[in-house]
């Protein structure tokens, strides 16, 4: 049996839109709805949870009716702009360029827009940043030791602190540059440089410096290059005017006179100069062999000085002992009685023949003296 009528049922978490012929007629509420077959009606149910939307129609085609106006948000998102989305207070969605409609009957939607050509995020929104948005942002996170250097479109803005920042991707490009602000050493070795009597030597060299402008370092292309060429050219400069002997003798002041040097240029490059030394002095294989031929000779005699100096004072002490013991009898006798002590200390036995007594043979052995002869 063919039908003559059509029943269409809208729940009350729905909304019908009427159709006449294919043209959008009104927006049914919540009940029930006949129509005769032939009529050419019909009801698209909509789920008023989801956005507003209809397969193939341009949402346009529905803003005539008043009614439905009444019960939808409607939100145009220009070519520069992210508009945030947030239902009930949270946020849900991140709206692209176009043309949106959301049912406000059964939620309440609240929007925020936000302008790409400014390409950082609001700071109510870093920090809490939604997970969502991380493919339409970048994040940028500068450490406690640096700076950073923020550029909109190669343009350069603002110089950034420690912490993290989030930019659109957007029609600006977006660059930061970080700058390392901890103490940093530059390291010259091997460096040949001829000195004022045309000795060729190497010389291995270190200085330390600290960043204080980061935005001269991106000024000067090649940067630690152009150092290097200058504490180059300081040195070239500090020891072609002297000599092999003079340069090793004062080889220690060397680092304070290149310090000062840089020091004295150091604003053109933004920095501050902590410390500058010489690590190595590398001499030439036979200037090597030289010194140390020199160096042999010169310990040498300071040897025989010293042997002669302390067989002057052995000859002197000698003849003080003498002359002492010249002119007192009993430290002559005391002596003898020393010696005696140190020979009989070394010998096993000592036999004594003939007449005397001991003591008279002892004297003997060792040639006492008996009023002046022995």
């Amino acid at each position: 049996m063919k039908k003559i009528m059509t029943t269409v049922t809208v729940k009350s978490d729905e909304r019908g839109l009427l159709f006449h012929k294919g043209s959008y007629k009104k927006v049914l509420q919540p009940g029930t709805y006949r129509f005769a077959a032939w009529s050419g009606h019909s009801v698209l149910i909509q789920d008023i949870a989801k956005p507003f939307t209809v397969h193939g129609k341009d949402t346009n085609l529905f803003l005539h009716d008043n009614e439905l106006l009444q019960e939808l948000t409607l939100v145009d998102v220009q070519d520069h702009e992210y508009v945030l989305h947030y239902e009930g207070g949270r946020f849900v969605s991140l709206l692209l360029p176009g043309s949106y409609a959301y049912w406000n009957t059964l939620k309440k939607h609240s929007f925020v827009r936000v302008d790409v050509r400014n390409p950082e995020l609001p700071k109510e929104l870093t920090a809490s940043i939604p997970s969502k948005l991380g493919s339409y942002c970048t994040v940028t996170e500068i450490a406690n030791h640096e700076r950073g250097m923020l550029f909109f479109n190669n343009t350069f803005q603002r110089e950034l602190g420690p912490g993290k920042y989030y930019f659109w991707k957007g029609p600006v490009s977006v660059v930061v540059k970080t700058v390392d602000l901890r103490q940093q050493q530059l390291d010259m070795t091997g460096q040949e440089i001829m000195t004022e009597d045309k000795v060729t030597l190497r010389l291995n060299f270190v200085c330390q410096y600290r960043m204080k402008d980061p935005m001269k370092f991106l000024e000067i292309r090649g940067f630690e290059d152009q150092i290097y060429i200058m504490l180059q050219l300081i040195l070239r400069e500090y020891v072609g005017t002297m000599k092999l002997d003079d340069l090793l003798r004062v080889k220690q002041e060397i680092g304070a006179y290149v310090l000062s040097r840089l020091n004295e240029r150091s604003e053109n490059f933004g920095l501050e100069f902590l410390s500058a030394g010489v690590k190595d002095i590398i001499l030439p294989g036979e200037v090597k062999d030289i010194l140390n031929t020199v160096l042999l000779a010169e310990k040498k005699a300071q040897a025989n000085l010293i042997t002669r100096r302390e067989e002057t004072a052995s000859t002197r002490s000698l003849l003080n002992t003498a002359k002492l013991m010249e002119e007192n009898g009993t430290l002559y006798r005391l002596k003898e009685l020393e010696f005696l002590e140190k020979i009989c200390d070394k010998v096993g036995h000592i036999s004594l023949t003939g007449g005397g007594n001991l003591l008279e043979q002892l004297n003997a052995l060792v040639g006492v003296r008996n009023g002046g002869t022995q």
